[in-house]
């Protein structure tokens, strides 16, 4: 792999991160080695559920409403 494709690759992995894109297959990838058996949620209703819980959490500083 050239220098350039390694960093494309680093570039896109670090936005991915920073910006919680890549929240839900870390997520997931928990449940399955943590609870195989367990039912993996769409990633509609994980980020459902995670918006939730941000706006819920008094502490996090940010609510609209």
């Amino acid at each position: 792999m050239t220098t350039v494709g390694r960093t494309l690759r680093w570039i896109r992995w670090y936005v991915r991160e920073l910006t919680g894109e890549s929240a839900y297959e870390h997520y997931v990838a928990h449940v399955r080695r943590e609870a195989p058996d367990a039912p993996v949620p769409s990633r509609r209703e994980f980020e459902r559920r995670r918006a939730e819980a941000r706006e819920g959490d008094p502490r996090s500083g940010f609510r609209c409403c």
